[in-house]
């Protein structure tokens, strides 16, 4: 499940990820938010989080959040990523070439500095 964290500014898209991920809480939940964000804003700033109770992600829903993502991708001011997860931390750090804004991995127990980066002017 994908729960939209609150406390951010307007222009930061803030999610944590719990249990297993799928396809609809992309679809339900991110996509709507980082939509409806981009309709205020130029650009956005993406905040993610695996929790520590985070099981995995359906292969779906690994699709939709390239999508996501690619479809964006000059609409991103700034991503942060909070995981603790392995392949995730190695897919973003080797995926980060193709991003053209400032993108960095966090271990979880950084979330606090992940949190101030992403909020730094």
């Amino acid at each position: 499940m994908i729960e939209r964290l609150e406390g951010f500014p307007d222009n930061v898209c803030a999610f944590v990820c719990h249990g297993h991920v799928t396809r609809d809480d992309y679809t339900i939940v991110l996509v709507p938010a980082v939509e409806a964000a981009l309709k205020r804003h130029d650009k956005v700033r993406l905040y993610y989080e695996t929790a520590p109770d985070f099981t995995g992600i359906d292969p779906t829903a690994v699709w939709q959040d390239t999508i996501v993502g690619m479809s964006h991708l000059f609409k991103w001011e700034r991503v942060a990523v909070v995981t603790d997860v392995d392949w995730i931390r190695n897919t973003f750090q080797f995926f980060s070439f193709l991003m053209p804004a400032p993108m960095k991995v966090f271990a979880n127990a950084a979330a606090d500095e992940a949190h101030r980066w992403i909020l730094a002017d």
